[in-house]
């Protein structure tokens, strides 16, 4: 059974029903996948973004905030999807199989702090680089778009959706895309494919695990 991390954004939040639909589906690819989910930040994180604003809080501070959002989605999650469990160890997560584990980061994140504390890390680096602590086969970044477009689609309908894309592809782009800038460099060292795709669709997400053809934007090291 291969280890699949999953990264659940906190944008599917603005759409609840569909959001536990694909919570429901998630418990149903635990029979034949393994999956470790990572939570987002969502509106938790733009809470601490927020809140920057007012009081000019260090990086050092915004940073662990927004971890600590992540954990409080993660447990969001964790009334969602059926027969999942919460966990902040490494062990853990990856000896439990055939029940999804959400990985609370918080712990884990501040114990191991090789990232930079800026708002340039989102919940996307830091679950590539849990995807590469845990030896993953695969990372998917759940987000509200189709994957990497040639502009913003929800600016400009004439974009158009790059089915691949390599690390240094993404390293050398000027463009503004829906993950963040530092998400490639992790991506290199671990040697993990990553597919972006939208969660409204979540048979899009079986087919990944399926190592299926389906609508995403895989990036490969």
């Amino acid at each position: 059974m291969t280890l699949n991390v999953i990264k659940i954004g906190g944008s599917l939040t603005q759409k609840p029903e569909a959001l536990k639909i694909l919570c429901q589906k998630l418990d149903q690819l635990a029979s034949k996948h393994q999956i470790i989910v990572i939570p987002g930040g969502g509106k938790f994180a733009d809470c601490v973004r927020e809140t920057d604003k007012h009081f000019s809080l260090t990086n050092t501070t915004t940073h662990h905030m927004a971890i600590l959002g992540m954990n409080q989605y993660g447990l969001l999650l964790a009334n969602l999807i059926p027969n999942s469990q919460t966990t902040d160890n490494i062990k853990e997560a990856k000896n439990t199989k055939e029940k999804i584990v959400i990985f609370l980061p918080s712990k884990f994140m501040n114990s191991n702090k090789k990232l930079p504390e800026t708002w340039e890390i989102t919940s996307d680096t830091i679950a590539a680089y849990i995807a590469k602590k845990l030896q993953a086969n695969k990372l998917v970044l759940i987000k509200d778009v189709d994957g990497i477009f040639t502009n913003n689609p929800k600016k400009n309908t004439q974009s158009k959706l790059i089915e691949h894309l390599t690390t240094n592809n993404l390293l050398e782009t000027k463009n503004k895309t829906c993950i963040d800038t530092y998400i490639p460099k992790i991506l290199k060292t671990a040697k993990i494919n990553c597919h972006i795709i939208n969660g409204f669709y979540p048979d899009r997400i079986e087919a990944i695990l399926n190592n299926q053809k389906t609508i995403n934007t895989t990036i490969s090291p």
